[in-house]
């Protein structure tokens, strides 16, 4: 019974321990004010924001706002693009012999009719020396042939020779006629394969490596040409753009507006060359579900080479006086897409928005927003509806001149139909 007894009072005490305790702790992580009484200050041991722990803090949140503006978009479609000679040659001997000269550096550009290669001639002047003596006979011999029935016609108008002889001297002359006529066809002939022994350019492009050396036999249209022409002054680069992308362009090209394309190097990084949208495929790969599409550029500068692999942004439209916001500031949540847009109290006030077009740095709000909405670029992490905050930057405060906003989007601007990048939502 005294052991009992003596254990009573610790028990007790040791339970008024941890009532202390808990009433401290609760004390502790309960939420303090922020505000103070006339003439008083804060309790000691306590923030001015709260205590740390559970508790929602009321210290204003420090956030960077961009506001939304309205502009001039331009929607750009993105796609890979291989560049493609208008035209490509390979250059081949039509006769038969010994290349004996080239004319032509590898590289060069040459105009059409440039003397490129020789064949040696020596052989086809003969022949041509030939067919001419041929037909210089057979003229000789049709001249006489006109003078017996020129002569036999005023024998027979005398009645001095039968019909018979007439006849015979007429057809004599239409034979040598169609005889001269055969060897004019064969002097011709003579002469165009003399012409063919000096080998010219078809087309004017740059000239690739030369594949035959001199002193080379060369047979008449041989497998191994001489060398390949490309024409690249125009350009073309062929392209492909999904079937869920053709309305807008579609009904641009068939309007007659000129739409253009820019070519962008492998990185993105620089402008290759700028043209224009010059044809299209006339059906779809149901393979891939897209369509052909060639842009044509001038490529004076011969920025753009044959097979070269670029970054085609086709210019589809211009969207007028639009709700633009930075695509930064777009949120996405369980239920949807939405913007922390700044009240005129400082506090958050949740937007839920339908986006359009987007060109990664600003995109096309179709509902929700209107100009002049600031909205969160950074410190989104602990806004909820009704938070409190503080703007530390905010972008509509700094003097900009018109349209500097949307300063380089015609050059950087690869739009694309759909929502921009996903970002942690609340």
């Amino acid at each position: 019974m005294q052991a009992s007894n003596s254990r009573s009072p610790r028990r007790w005490l040791f339970g008024l321990l941890i009532l202390l305790l808990v009433a401290l702790l609760a004390w502790w992580l309960w939420p303090a004010t922020t505000a103070h009484k006339e003439g008083g200050g804060h309790r000691p041991g306590k923030g001015m924001g709260g205590r740390p722990g559970f508790g929602a803090s009321t210290e204003a949140v420090p956030v960077r706002v961009e506001p939304a503006r309205v502009g001039d978009f331009p929607l750009y479609y993105k796609a890979l693009g291989t560049v493609t000679a208008t035209n490509t040659v390979n250059v081949r001997s039509r006769v038969a012999g010994e290349l004996v000269k080239i004319h032509f550096k590898e590289g060069q550009q040459v105009k059409a009719g440039d003397l490129l290669a020789e064949i040696d001639p020596r052989s086809y002047r003969i022949a041509l020396q030939q067919a001419e003596g041929t037909l210089a006979q057979n003229q000789a011999q049709l001249k006489n042939a006109q003078v017996d029935l020129a002569r036999y016609k005023g024998l027979y108008a005398e009645d001095s020779i039968a019909k018979q002889t007439l006849d015979t001297a007429e057809a004599q002359v239409g034979q040598f006629q169609g005889l001269v006529k055969t060897n004019q066809a064969q002097v011709n002939d003579a002469r165009l394969n003399l012409a063919f022994t000096q080998i010219r350019a078809p087309i004017s492009g740059r000239l690739g490596l030369r594949q035959l050396d001199l002193g080379n036999l060369v047979a008449a249209n041989d497998t191994t040409a001489l060398v390949v022409i490309t024409q690249t002054e125009p350009i073309s680069v062929a392209f492909t753009l999904p079937e869920t992308q053709l309305d807008t362009v579609l009904a641009r090209y068939r309007s007659g507006a000129s739409l253009p394309v820019e070519a962008w190097d492998r990185g993105d990084q620089k402008l290759q060359s700028t043209g224009v949208l010059g044809s299209l495929d006339n059906q779809i790969d149901t393979a891939t579900g897209t369509l052909k599409f060639k842009g044509t550029f001038q490529n004076t500068d011969h920025a753009l080479f044959p097979n070269q692999f670029v970054n085609v942004r086709l210019l589809a439209d211009t969207l007028k006086q639009v709700v633009l916001a930075p695509t930064a500031a777009i949120q996405f949540g369980n239920d949807g897409t939405f913007a922390y847009v700044v009240n005129a109290e400082n506090t958050i006030n949740i937007r839920p928005l339908k986006v359009g077009a987007s060109d990664g740095e600003n995109s096309v709000i179709v509902e929700g927003l209107a100009a002049g909405d600031r909205l969160v670029l950074e410190g989104t992490d602990r806004l909820r509806e009704g938070s409190k905050v503080e703007v530390v930057e905010d972008s509509s405060q700094v003097p900009t001149t018109p349209g500097q906003h949307l300063q380089g989007q015609g050059a950087k601007g690869s739009a694309q139909t759909g929502e921009p990048g996903s970002k942690a939502g609340a």
